[in-house]
């Protein structure tokens, strides 16, 4: 399962059922999980893990060390899950000793061609990066959301669970849960109403979301405001908890 013309490093560690392709190069502090599939002319570096059952394209450059000037050497890592599908031309970085030393891939990810995915980044669990979208340093992806071709993340952004990001968007500020919009910069336009129904939210909630992003978005309320008349519907659901909590979470203030 392994072409003889691929060079896989003595301390690298395999499972049973990994196919890698010829002149892929897999080096030490590498563990990959049964079941993935690598193409030709990938590079993986560690210290790195990656799970089960994953597929990673040609050209993809996975592990390397970061391009944070401050990156010293040290050995940091990147982790990654399992049934993701990793096209090609990727580039995924691992951490940094400046905040976790770890950069993370969820599961059941669909990373499209020449994205990057920058150091001490976390991805989520079922998101999509279209071609050529990019993730800087320290940017956290919550699960199922959706970042458009082209798009741009500004470091120490967080992009909330659910939501989506149009192609071609530059997003410099945190996106609350279950918005989306386009723009540069990135502005808000709704709830991801198709997203949450595909999915099986409940209608109340659905009507909740939309009800939480009017007092957010539409009302003229300062956020202080209407986080305030959000509170007791957060309480009492959690998918608008998941809502109200992202914007608390948030670090460099919301898009509005």
């Amino acid at each position: 399962m392994i072409d003889p013309r691929a060079i896989i490093d003595p301390s690298a560690e395999i499972a049973d059922g990994v196919e890698i392709g010829p002149w892929t190069i897999v080096g030490p502090d590498v563990v990959i999980g049964e079941g993935t599939v690598i193409s030709s002319h990938v590079v993986i570096k560690g210290p790195t893990v990656i799970g089960k059952n994953n597929r990673i394209f040609q050209f993809s450059s996975v592990g390397e060390d970061c391009q944070d000037k401050k990156y010293a050497g040290e050995p940091t890592k990147l982790t990654i899950g399992d049934n993701n599908i990793i096209r090609e031309g990727v580039t995924i970085h691992r951490g940094t000793v400046q905040d976790e030393g770890i950069t993370v891939v969820g599961s059941g990810n669909l990373i499209m061609c020449n994205a990057h995915i920058a150091h001490d980044v976390i991805i989520g669990n079922n998101c999509i990066m279209a071609n050529n979208a990019m993730v800087a340093g320290h940017v956290h992806v919550g699960d199922f959301a959706i970042l458009g071709g082209g798009t741009g993340v500004h470091q120490f952004s967080k992009i909330g669970a659910h939501a989506m990001i149009g192609g071609g968007s530059a997003v410099n500020q945190d996106v609350p849960a279950y918005v989306i919009g386009n723009g540069n910069p990135m502005k808000p336009a709704a709830i991801n109403m198709e997203g949450l129904k595909r999915r099986g939210f409940e209608k109340e909630d659905i009507k909740q979301l939309r009800n939480c992003y009017k007092l957010v978005y539409r009302q003229g309320l300062r956020l202080e405001e209407a986080l305030k008349e959000i509170e007791p519907m957060a309480a009492a659901s959690e998918a608008v908890k998941v809502f109200y909590d992202s914007i608390l979470a948030s670090t460099r203030g919301i898009v509005r």
